[in-house]
This record gives C-alpha cells, structure tokens and sequence, in this order.
C-alpha cells in the first residue's frame, strides 16, 4: 500500500493547533454528557468517544428508558444529537467559543427531550477555564478538522487490527477526551501496584482506578503545546526494569519526559507502507512491556484476527 496524503493526511500540529484546543474543549463537553449519564465501566471505559463513519460520537448513551447519541461530523460540519425516540436536533460546527458552545450543546439535548447537568470544569489540562466562561477558545477550521478526523479513521483501523491479536484482556480502541487520544490497551491480568496519581485535572481515585492492573497502552495523540508534534506513543505500566532499552521499529524512541516510546506520525503517514509500520511499532513496543514484564505470552497472544474466519482453538 502507497502512503496516500488522502488517506493519511498531513497533520502539522503549528497549522491547527488553535482548531485543535478548542475541538479538544468541546468534545470534553459532549464527553462529560456521557460520564453524567453512563453507569461506571471499569478503567473508565465508559467515558470515551468513538471513531464514525463521518466523525467522532458517544455510541448509545441511557437516559431514562431510552437512549441518545450525539456525534460530531466531520464532513457536513455539525453536532447531531438523536434518540431513541426519533428525536433529532443538530447546529453547525463553526468559529463559536467554548462558551457559546456549551450553551448550544446543552440547549440541543434540551431539544431532543434530554436533562442533563456535568462538571463544568474541563479535565487534564493546566489552569482550566469553567465551560461557560471560556471565550479564549473558539478557532474551527473545517478542512483541519476533517483531515484529523481521516487521520483517525485509518488509525482506529490499523489499532483494531493490533488488538484482534490478543486472547486476554483487551480494551476497545477508544478515543479519550480528556488527553484528546485514541488508545488500546493490553493487560497481563496481574494486579498493579498502587498509581502514585498526580496527573493534572484528574482526580487520583480515577487514575487509580484506570491502572488497577498492569497495563501495555499504545496510541495517537495530535499533539499540544508541551509536545507540538502528531504522533504516536506507547508506554507500560509499571514500567519495568529494561523497557526503555528494548528494540524498537525504525524511527521510534523513549522519550524520558513522556515516559513513553514515541514515534512521529510523519514517518508512519510518509512509509511506503503506513499500516505495517505501525503494526511494528505496535508489536516492538508491547514486545517490550511483555518482555520485560515477564507476561505469561503463551497463553495471551494469538495471530491476527481475519475476517470472517473463527479463530482456531489451540
């Protein structure tokens, strides 16, 4: 497969990195809705939003007896709310601040028949400014959006294909508002120590809560102002005695502030062959974290799922 800038679109995060604080901000919002709303899943699994055929939403989403959804999309430019009613409401995404934003999303849910009050205090990032009073943010740039959007499509492809290679347990390939990632996680079925917590706009019990078991996570990140570049991350945790030394795929490295392995989404968007350099940094990087973990591999790992065909038993 050729890299295709269509299909891999070029992300620089200097050209978007306005549209990327406040679409960052406003899927808080709409993701806050769902952890209002949403009984508690284990590590928080509840709370993320999902790639789509046109962008970025909740999956189903109770209240009371019914169900609603809300979506971002990314190609008519706008934010859908329907339920399981027939309600449907929507308005366009465009220049608006986090605070009008917050006024209309929630007045939209009002529209489709659904109360709904959340933390209005955006989550994981340095001096937050409350939903309704943050007129800073309010950059959209529709062509920006839309090339993240397809950069997720293809990513969330390729993490899906990764994760069918696992017999034990394996999140969902989810994307995380509050870092503003796409993720999947592998886990050794051993408890973990203690999280010592400490991240910043997340509250230590949740934190404890997400890494009460050890843990292999890859993933996507568009970047931020700490870190300006697209790229892909996996760390461990914990992080045992060796990982950082482990062999990686070509281009990839530690990065001792991060504490994670990183590798520049240039390099995968720019290979002859995108899906399989990820596959590697994928593999490489969970190969470290099961190595050095001492993971019972044998009785985890399986070959790739393919479709339509049942996966023989061993």
């Amino acid at each position: 497969m050729e890299a295709d800038s269509a299909v891999w679109p070029d992300l620089p995060y200097s050209s978007w990195h306005e549209t990327a604080a406040t679409l960052h901000l406003w899927t808080q919002i709409v993701g806050k809705v769902r952890l209002s709303l949403t009984p508690w899943v284990n590590h928080g699994w509840q709370v993320p939003l999902y790639v789509t055929a046109r962008g970025l939403g909740t999956s189903p989403i109770p209240f009371g007896s019914e169900v609603v959804e809300i979506d971002f999309d990314f190609i008519d430019h706008r934010l859908l709310a329907c339920t399981s009613r027939g309600d449907e409401q929507a308005f366009t995404l465009e220049q608006q601040s986090v605070a009008d934003f917050y006024s209309r999303a929630i007045e939209l849910l009002s529209q489709v028949g659904v109360r709904v009050s959340i933390n209005d205090l955006p989550c994981e990032l340095p001096d937050p400014v409350r939903f309704p009073d943050d007129r800073a943010h309010g950059s959209y740039d529709a062509d920006a959006a839309h090339r993240f959007w397809r950069a997720l499509v293809q990513i969330d492809r390729v993490l899906k294909v990764f994760r069918s290679g696992f017999l034990g347990k394996v999140s969902p390939v989810h994307f995380f508002w509050g870092s503003f990632d796409l993720a999947v996680t592998r886990f050794s079925g051993r408890r973990a120590p203690l999280h010592p917590g400490g991240i910043p706009g997340l509250p230590d019990a949740v934190t404890r809560e997400a890494y009460s078991h050890e843990v292999s996570s890859a993933g996507f990140w568009p970047g931020s102002k700490t870190f300006p570049m697209a790229a892909f991350y996996s760390y461990a945790y914990p992080e045992p005695e060796g990982f950082q030394s482990a062999p990686l795929a070509a281009g990839a490295y530690y990065e001792a502030t991060l504490g994670e392995f990183i590798l520049p989404y240039d390099k995968v968007r720019t290979s002859a062959d995108p899906q399989s350099a990820l596959l590697e940094f994928l593999g490489t990087t969970y190969e470290a974290a099961a190595a050095t973990g001492k993971w019972n591999r044998a009785a985890l790992e399986c070959d790739l799922g393919t479709p339509a065909r049942v996966r023989p038993l061993s």
